[in-house]
């Protein structure tokens, strides 16, 4: 169509309608207006429904897909919901935006050090600066850094914060984007955008600096004025805001136990010459999946004879093993290898399943929204266990119970055992680490062992891979391969599984006498094959939606495993218990 004086004139008076999810009212406005000019229009702030409290504005959604606040409207009728840090989308943004500052900031004062924002702690982001190179061995140079030397990074952030500086993005070729990275010291970032072979990158601008994030930042600096920074081991923890009282940073909760785990996970890694994403998709792409799984089994069955050997050691005094771990750490199968290997040392382990000692259900105790919490530690026969396993300790006999889920009741089968010379108790559930349930129970006859997921895997320099990703990864292929749910009610659940966790698994880490890290380095490109086409079942109007979209575009930077290779993976492996050919 001819475009006459007249058709401008009408385009330019055109308006397109908004629908506020937030409100529940239609608005009016020009095309191209950004969501910021509209949010400031409808709401600067947003509501925290079950609290009432009000949050700053840093995202949105708009059919579902998570954009920058910059983000240009065009078409008809969007569906607008606008974010604060109260939602998984707005904290995601507000801590990649805060790790743009921090980056900035070490880069301005030591410029000759790189950043790395190596893993999650329950406070925030555990950060290290490294010297460029490596040591002979393969790892990272590292740096000790000084109480000084963070006083002055938080001082460098404070002024990046008070300046209010806007974030900004430009999409430009791969080529260029990779010089950029490599002009930065950052070669992950160079070998992930080479690795998946794309035409563009996006790259984003703060105060003359560049960088890359996997996923939108907010407006400006001038958003992210609470946070902190103090000195944990050789490193810094990158202290975020708690989730209910925005005005303040998590606690620091020491986890030596946990941060020790985690550290020697990553010099493996870096031994083995896969730290990042984009050297495993070089590995892959070389054809050796294979050797990296065969490695990485290798590695859990050293660490499982290590734990029976503690467990041998102890056999004297220690009859009982209990095993914990959040969701889908594979606390099944660590416990029956462990089971395993502690035959190989002419141990006789029993394993009971604590499931068995649930209270009836009348009994159980409720949640807030008045549903029954099997989650809770009191949903256990905490005294009924108690006297058992001291009636074990003493020689007796004991008739283990089998708890029926239908009736919600206890019934007795006939299962009777007592502990010999040379048996062990093996005791797996959530609850195992935590000293109440077993209260009644002379603490130095346990042994404790704790088992989760602990990846040391980035996807580059200053982007780390949550934990909880590769688990809810592992529970959605399992959950819809056993137990028929959809990954839409998997992602649903997901968030009430880490409140879960957070009250009754993660305090009681420390308990642990061993830890067994459950993370394999080949899992990330096992699960995209089976977790892809479950992800994209979830339909653009689901609520679901958002977070399948980010998992997605998460798992765009992988390379999968193919079927061939995904043959080689032992039927003892951890990752059977996910996606099927177990023989435990």
């Amino acid at each position: 169509m001819k475009v006459t004086r007249k058709n401008k004139k009408e385009m330019d008076n055109r308006q397109i309608k908004v629908f506020c999810a937030n409100d529940g009212k239609t608005y009016e406005t020009v095309p191209g207006s950004t969501l910021m000019e509209l949010s400031d229009k409808i709401c600067k702030t947003v509501r925290d429904p079950k609290t009432g409290d009000g949050y700053q504005v840093l995202i949105a959604l708009v059919n579902n897909c998570v954009l920058s606040l910059d983000s240009r409207l065009t078409c008809d009728f969007n569906h607008v919901e606008f974010l604060g840090y109260n939602r998984a989308e707005g904290r995601l943004a507000y801590i990649r935006s805060l790790c743009f500052v921090l980056q900035n900031a070490v880069r301005e004062l030591f410029p000759d050090k790189i950043l790395y924002v190596d893993h999650s702690l329950p406070s925030g982001l555990y950060c290290e600066l490294q010297e460029p190179g490596r040591t002979e061995d393969g790892r990272p140079k590292g740096y000790f850094i000084k109480d000084e030397d963070i006083d002055a990074i938080k001082e460098k952030m404070k002024e990046l914060v008070s300046r209010n500086l806007p974030f900004s993005k430009t999409a430009m070729k791969a080529e260029e984007a990779c010089r950029i990275f490599r002009d930065n010291k950052q070669p992950m970032k160079a070998a992930l955008q080479e690795s998946i072979g794309t035409f563009t990158c996006n790259v984003y601008h703060l105060d003359g600096h560049d960088d890359s994030f996997h996923g939108p930042l907010i407006p400006s600096t001038g958003y992210l004025k609470v946070f902190d920074l103090i000195g944990v081991g050789n490193g810094m923890c990158l202290q975020l805001p708690t989730m209910n009282d925005f005005s303040k940073v998590m606690p620091i909760r020491r986890q030596t136990k946990i941060a020790a785990t985690l550290k020697n996970y990553s010099n493996w890694c870096s031994i083995i010459g896969i730290r990042s994403i984009g050297t495993l998709n070089q590995a892959i792409k070389a054809g050796k999946a294979v050797d990296l799984i065969n490695l990485a089994e290798a590695l859990h069955e050293r660490e499982y004879a290590r734990i029976a050997d503690m467990i041998y050691e102890n056999r004297g005094t220690r009859k009982i093993v209990m095993i914990a771990g959040p969701s889908s750490s594979g606390k099944t199968s660590s416990s029956l290898r462990l089971a395993l290997q502690c035959k190989v040392l002419g141990l006789t382990p029993k394993v009971i399943e604590l499931d068995n000692y649930f209270v009836d259900r009348d009994k159980t105790p409720k949640d807030e929204n008045g549903d029954f919490d099997f989650e809770s530690l009191y949903a256990m026969d905490l005294e009924f266990l108690n006297s058992q396993l001291n009636q074990l300790l003493a020689g007796e006999e004991v008739e283990i119970p089998k708890y029926n889920f239908k009736t919600g009741s206890r019934t007795f089968e006939g299962n009777r055992i007592r502990l010999e010379e040379n048996d062990i108790l093996i005791l797996e559930g959530i609850h195992a680490l935590n000293p109440e349930m077993t209260s009644a129970v002379d603490d130095s006859k346990i042994f404790r062992v704790y088992a989760s997921a602990l990846t040391s895997l980035n996807i580059d320099e200053n982007n780390n891979i949550s934990t909880s990703e590769n688990r809810l990864l592992r529970r959605m292929v399992r959950d819809n391969r056993t137990r028929g749910i959809c990954p839409e009610d998997t992602i649903l659940r997901w968030p009430s599984v880490r409140r879960g966790e957070s009250r009754n698994i993660f305090p009681f880490q420390e308990n642990a006498d061993a830890i067994f890290n459950s993370a394999l380095i080949f899992e990330l490109p096992l699960l995209k094959y089976y977790a892809e086409p479950l992800l994209r079942r979830i339909s653009p109007n689901s609520p679901a939606y958002p977070e399948a979209s980010r998992l997605l575009k998460f798992l765009d930077y992988i390379i999968a495993l193919q079927p061939n290779e995904i043959q080689a993976i032992p039927p003892t492996s951890i990752m059977r218990e996910f996606i099927g050919g177990q023989t435990l």
